[in-house]
């Protein structure tokens, strides 16, 4: 799948991690959701699928895995910007496929896409000092 299709099924991950944040539903229920009510003609859905079964499935562990370099407990971000860390935290730890200067260039813009102002600043900050963690070898 070509690099466009990623980033929209990124983009729709970290919505449906928003909503799945917010709601409390089951995330089989969201991705059902999220992929009835989008045109999935040009987003990389196994991506889609991936991205968000494996954020729900280790948040604990990707909760973990950033705290150590959050200013603040995680219940109190921001929820696109703990939705976005999320994913970026999954990116890194799990889909080597994906170099890491990639994961974090497009968590930054989906915090600018989504988030506050400063979202993006913040979300840069935190995978700046997590990476080594997240991704020792640096690939």
């Amino acid at each position: 799948m070509k690099p466009a299709a990623r980033r929209k099924a990124r983009k729709l991950a970290v919505q449906a991690i928003y909503s799945w944040q917010l709601s409390e539903n089951s995330m089989s229920d969201i991705e059902a959701q999220f992929l009835t009510d989008n045109d999935t003609s040009k987003i990389d859905v196994d991506y889609f699928l991936a991205l968000v079964r494996g954020v729900a499935g280790q948040v604990k562990a990707l909760d973990d895995s950033l705290a150590p370099f959050l200013d603040r407990p995680l219940n109190e971000l921001d929820h696109v910007e703990r939705a976005v860390l999320r994913l970026a935290a999954f990116e890194l730890r799990e889909r080597l496929d994906v170099p890491y200067k990639v994961a974090i260039n497009e968590a930054i813009e989906l915090a600018k896409s989504f988030g506050a102002d400063e979202s993006h600043r913040f979300v840069n900050g935190v995978l700046d000092k997590a990476i080594d963690s997240l991704r020792p070898t640096r690939k």
